[in-house]
């Protein structure tokens, strides 16, 4: 078995899912090889390398600095043609999507997305991953033999891997992989608070029942006191109170932390299937019948504009003793 991770990198440094798919990657075994590119590929490459990579490739250009669909489709896309992978892997985020699928279709190859396990049977990969909102789990196997497997992987579904054998080898980059019809000149990065949406350990969520834009301080207090990412419900975002880049569900971002806590948040069925999946889920409602406590771990029942500034206030004073 021989198994691809795609490394992801933003501004030269690893972005932490890659080494979750290494983890993945790990968990089939077999022959483990991992490609990265960026405009400095070696500094990032070494760095996977000692934390379990394989062999690293790393793909150095000026233009690969920030992520392009055309050129990576292309570059990833003849690595994996000449090394013959039978199973690929990524992180299921924004850009790993983005690219899997082109990857996948560019190939005629299948693919599996946001998968929550993988184990192998029979010599075959099987995928487990969610459908139909999550209310189904399914199992995936590719059908056919001499093509690869396309898995992107679900966010702090696998830990992070910490060593492993690894050495790094540069692969050069053909003018004609370069010419392209898009050009990325500059990137700007919007987070869900302190830290990434989709990567965040802790994500405080805010809903309808904040009342306005300007009670979503609260919510940011109570995240920043946690050291946690901020999100919203679609109704928040709907209504112009915070941006996009903050929304969970199943129009917006799909978060897995280790720690949700939904203020304000009904729970209706969009939302759930963005967050139901998080290993502990606090809810803070009024509504005693609020859908959002059929999924919560823990329940808060009572007016968030007394319970938000409190849990705060209990945090900031436990942080600071």
């Amino acid at each position: 078995m021989k198994v691809l991770v795609v490394a992801l990198q933003k501004d030269g440094k690893v972005v932490s899912t890659t080494y979750e798919a290494i983890e993945a990657a790990k968990s089939i075994g077999g022959e483990i090889s991992t490609v990265v590119l960026a405009a400095d590929a070696e500094t990032p490459a070494r760095e996977i390398a000692s934390r379990g990579g394989g062999t690293v490739v790393a793909v150095s250009d000026p233009a690969l600095k920030f992520y392009n669909d055309e050129s990576y489709t292309r570059i990833i896309g003849k690595l994996i043609t000449s090394r013959s992978p039978d199973i690929v892997l990524g992180p299921a985020t924004f850009y790993g999507k983005a690219l899997f699928s082109r990857l996948a279709g560019s190939l005629s190859a299948a693919m599996a997305s946001d998968a929550t396990g993988l184990v192998l049977e029979g010599g075959k990969v099987v995928v487990t991953r969610p459908s139909y909102g999550g209310s189904v789990i399914s199992q995936v196997v590719a059908a056919g033999t001499d093509d690869p497997f396309f898995v992107t992987i679900r966010p702090k579904i696998f830990s992070e891997s910490k060593d492993g054998p690894g050495e790094v080898v540069t692969e050069g980059v053909d003018a004609a992989q370069m010419q392209v019809g898009t050009a990325v000149t500059e990137m700007k990065v919007e987070t869900g608070g302190s830290q990434n949406l989709a990567e965040a350990d802790v994500v405080v969520s805010a809903g309808r029942g904040i009342k306005g834009p300007e009670n979503f301080a609260l919510v940011q207090d109570l995240a920043d006191s946690l050291n946690a990412a901020t999100g919203a419900s679609r109704a928040v975002v709907d209504a112009g109170w915070v941006k996009y880049s903050h929304q969970v569900g199943q129009t917006g971002k799909t978060v897995n932390p280790k720690l949700y806590i939904a203020v304000g948040i009904s729970g209706a069925i969009q939302h759930l299937v963005g967050m139901q999946s998080s290993q502990a889920i606090v809810a803070i409602n009024r509504d005693k019948d609020a859908p959002i406590f059929n999924v919560a771990n823990y329940g808060i029942i009572g007016d968030l504009f007394d319970i938000v500034p409190a849990l705060t206030k209990k945090f900031k004073a436990e942080l600071s003793s």
